[in-house]
């Protein structure tokens, strides 16, 4: 399995406005921008893992009541 996909929250300042996964930080980061405004940033979370893996974790930040595509 390649580990290629990156799990990341996008903050503005401390607070996480979504937290996700993707392929291409700087691509996504610039989706998110468009979305919430320039001043967010992308925070890396741990090292690129399998996509199964980090769909588990987008799971997990679902359960946990931080925003994701799958709490909208």
């Amino acid at each position: 399995m390649t580990r290629d996909t990156y799990k990341y929250h996008f903050k503005m300042g401390n607070k996480i406005l979504h937290s996700g996964i993707t392929n291409d930080l700087e691509r996504r980061e610039n989706e998110h921008k468009r979305t919430f405004g320039d001043r967010g940033h992308i925070k890396k979370v741990g090292n690129a893992t399998t996509r199964d893996a980090a769909l588990k974790w987008e799971s997990e930040q679902t359960r946990r009541g931080n925003p994701t595509r799958r709490s909208r």
